[in-house]
């Protein structure tokens, strides 16, 4: 509409000026060779085009005040409203067990039977491997029988010293001579016990490494691995700056995406030593292990909770922008009537953010509304179309 009624008065501005001297053309008067006129005729048109400047102005005014028909750039809204909010600090971690260790002889000697196999269940203390004693049996049958024979006699002495008859000396030396070997049977026994290699835990049998027949070292030679899966953790590494932000009992949402599951956990310990060289203080969340499915060295990723709060403005980073300060603000629409209303730019303070979830800080009030689509396009003071609100 603007167009036409411009084009219109244009079109009876020249054809008032048609017919007369004055109103010769511009080729015309040129043709002469007057300066005079030819000055004259510049003067005269650009006197006229400042004339339909200010008027084609009030009228583009009259238009913008009566069409009800002009077209307001659209954007969409929603507004601003408190909720919980959680933020949770992403880490890659490991699963691990206590209970996984690699068992070794206390004695050495020829590996003479391995009593279970590779993936059996194994009950603490239960037998796993005999090494040969290397004739430590036969010296403890004889040790036996003098301890037994000091016995006795010891007994014998012990019931006439009662009777008040024998000396002080005989009893007390048939007493210590029954000590003494009974002491050295109690020492060739527990020689003996080391020659039985037991379960240290309840578990599983991983891996048989020592077969029959082997000579074994002690403390040096592998003969199985027992892992117990039920305990189970994760251990990571966190940064020294979440040192009071993640602490014992803090949520933890566990995924391991080998076996596509998630669990939710807790911390079990947060460590009070910082590693000097990575500046980074261990956590470990326990995870349970019902089905044994979850093995150790498993890699998880895991989101640990560093900071909550009842009562947060979030909104999208995507309608946030920043000035030559370095300020970051957002528009809002105020004076809302059928849909219309004007623009205007908010200063805020942004605090954490989760995925494209910011949290505000400073500067929103309950029920402004956002400007969201077309927050990027807008000025201040604009007159601006919702068309939709959230």
């Amino acid at each position: 509409m603007k167009k036409i009624i411009t084009l219109l008065i244009i079109t009876l501005v020249f054809a008032s000026c048609g017919g007369g001297e004055k109103s010769q053309s511009v080729e015309d008067i040129i043709a002469t060779g007057d300066l005079k006129k030819i000055k004259e005729k510049k003067s005269a048109l650009e006197a006229e085009q400042t004339s339909l400047a200010d008027q084609l102005q009030l009228l583009n005014n009259s238009i913008d005040a009566l069409d009800t028909n002009k077209r307001l750039s659209q954007i969409t809204t929603f507004k601003a409203a408190q909720e919980p909010f959680e933020h949770y600090l992403e880490l890659q971690g490991s699963v691990s067990t206590k209970q996984n260790i690699v068992i070794t002889p206390e004695y050495n000697g020829i590996l003479t039977n391995v009593y279970v196999k590779e993936g059996q269940r194994v009950s603490k203390g239960q037998k796993l491997a005999k090494i040969d004693d290397g004739g430590l049996s036969q010296q403890l049958a004889q040790l036996q029988i003098q301890a037994d024979l000091a016995k006795t006699t010891f007994e014998r002495q012990e019931r006439l010293w009662n009777q008040k008859i024998g000396s002080e000396m005989q009893y007390l030396q048939a007493k210590s001579s029954y000590e003494s070997q009974q002491e050295m049977v109690n020492n060739m026994q527990t020689q003996i016990s080391k020659t039985i290699v037991r379960a240290p835990f309840s578990g599983t049998i991983d891996d048989v490494i020592s077969d029959p027949g082997n000579v074994v070292a002690q403390g040096q030679t592998q003969l199985f691995r027992i892992v117990n899966l039920k305990d189970m953790y994760i251990e990571t590494n966190v940064p020294e700056t979440y040192l009071t932000s993640i602490t014992k009992g803090k949520k933890v949402i566990v995924e391991f995406p080998v076996l596509g599951k998630t669990y939710e956990a807790k911390v079990r310990q947060a460590g009070n030593f910082i590693n000097p060289t990575n500046r980074t203080f261990k956590v470990e969340v326990a995870v349970p292990n019902k089905n044994q499915n979850i093995k150790p060295n498993l890699t998880a990723k895991m989101k640990i909770n560093d900071y909550s709060s009842d009562k947060a403005f979030l909104i999208p980073q995507s309608v946030i922008s920043e000035n030559a300060k370095g300020e970051q603000y957002i528009y809002v629409v105020e004076n809302i009537n059928n849909n219309i209303g004007t623009t205007k730019r908010i200063i805020i303070q942004t605090g954490k953010a989760q995925g494209d979830i910011i949290e505000v800080l400073n500067g929103l009030e309950p029920n402004m509304e956002i400007i969201e689509e077309g927050a990027r396009s807008v000025k201040e003071g604009q007159e601006v179309e919702i068309v939709t609100q959230n």
